[in-house]
């Protein structure tokens, strides 16, 4: 399965990357060589090579630019030091506040103090682009890039063209800050040693060795959209505002998460105010409950004190004291005042009996009587139904005879039957 191709960020400040990359993308782990190397990304023309597998040689003598190199390309050889026509030391002229527009040229360093620029100096080891070669080159160097604002005709004399092959060559071929060319003072140092112009983008001249003629194609037009890139800072953008946007959908994830979280507290919070509000109409209802009871205990409690007061009233009173012995006797068990009282009354009641049933001629007399006065009638026969529920007692030698009558001579209780039934057949009439 065949890979997707690399996507091609360009980081160069005039797409001198693109056009490098469509001569020689077909080129694994190339090698290169960056005079004048300023920044390990922003304007690198080395960046989109070293990414895609290629290392080579840094050359920047600024101090302050050489350090980054050190931290972000480890497989890169990164010297501190400028490159010209003879080894020794240069001094080097930089402006703070424009990156890319250090120089050894004091001219140009003049004309930026007059432009209004701070300028600031220091002394740097100088090289020949020859000896680094001699020191650090062990095969092919596909490209050389030189930019160092002013200074490229001394770096190329000190190049040896006839030992060291680059394929291509990319020269700065202006004036510093300016579109004016200066090729012409450094150009015959680089067409004698078999190199042929390719192309001018606007600010660098392009060449190509005469034995690698077939990629002279490949540098005629400018870089465009078949070639599939973007620019770094495009990209940058692109790459930050998709982590924006991102962070922008997290957050608005987020909100809507604690949106409903809030929600959620809400409806929980109009349950607890729910249940609260049943608690206190309970609370409400228990108290009122316990205020009536309370009520009811106290209107209990007054009516007990009340009746106790009215009993102590009653035990205290005179009469409560004087009838304490009828009390007593009334209760005595069988020999209590009730009971004596209603043997007594059966008593007379058959001494009556008796007394009535042995005169036959008031027995005669009664029943017509009773006929004639309702009163009589009533009378007697509720005396004869008391005899007869009188009857506590039995006899074992006369079972059906009530206790109330057992004391009458037996003419007598005849007599009291034939009493009985003529009332009995008077009351049927």
């Amino acid at each position: 399965m065949s890979q997707a191709p690399m996507t091609l960020i360009s980081y160069s400040q005039n797409f001198e990357d693109v056009l490098l990359w469509r001569a020689l993308k077909h080129v694994p782990q190339g090698f290169y060589i960056d005079v004048g190397a300023n920044d390990p990304v922003l304007h690198s023309v080395t960046k989109t090579f070293y990414d895609a597998g290629w290392h080579g040689i840094n050359i920047e003598p600024m101090p302050s630019y050489h350090a980054p190199f050190l931290e972000q390309r480890p497989r890169d050889i990164n010297l501190g030091c400028a490159a010209g026509a003879a080894a020794g030391e240069i001094t080097l002229f930089e402006v703070p506040s424009m990156n890319g527009w250090a120089s050894t040229d004091a001219d140009v360093a003049a004309q930026h103090r007059a432009d209004g620029y701070e300028v600031t100096q220091a002394t740097v080891p100088l090289r020949t682009l020859a000896e680094i070669c001699a020191s650090h080159v062990a095969g092919e160097i596909h490209f050389l890039k030189i930019d160092v604002e002013g200074f490229e005709g001394e770096v190329l004399k000190g190049m040896d063209f006839a030992r060291w092959r680059p394929w291509v060559l990319v020269v700065e071929a202006t004036l510093p800050g300016s579109t004016v060319s200066n090729h012409a003072s450094w150009e015959g140092l680089v067409l004698p040693h078999d190199y042929h112009f390719a192309y001018f983008d606007g600010l660098n001249r392009y060449y190509v060795a005469g034995e690698h003629r077939e990629l002279l194609a490949a540098l005629q037009v400018q870089a465009n959209v078949f070639d599939a890139f973007t620019p770094y800072h495009l990209d940058k953008a692109l790459r930050e505002n998709h982590d924006l946007a991102q962070q922008v959908n997290a957050n608005w994830q987020r909100v809507e998460e604690l949106a409903a979280a809030v929600e959620a507290v809400q409806q929980d919070k109009l349950k607890l105010g729910q249940e609260l509000q049943a608690a206190l109409a309970a609370r409400q209802a228990a108290a009122s409950e316990a205020a009536q009871a309370q009520a009811r205990l106290l209107q209990a409690d007054a009516w007990g004190q009340d009746v106790e007061q009215r009993l102590l009233a009653v035990y205290a009173s005179s009469s409560w004291r004087i009838t304490a012995p009828l009390r007593a006797i009334l209760r005595r068990g069988p020999n209590s005042l009730p009971n004596l009282a209603r043997r007594k009354a059966r008593g007379a009641l058959r001494r009556s009996l008796r007394w009535l049933t042995s005169r036959e001629v008031l027995r005669r007399s009664i029943l017509p009587l009773m006929d004639r006065i309702p009163v009589l009638n009533t009378l007697v026969g509720k005396l004869l139904r008391a005899a007869k529920r009188a009857t506590a007692d039995t006899v074992s030698d006369a079972p059906d005879v009530p206790a109330l009558l057992r004391e009458l001579p037996q003419s007598a209780r005849g007599a009291l039957a034939d009493l009985q039934r003529a009332f009995d057949q008077q009351a049927k009439h």
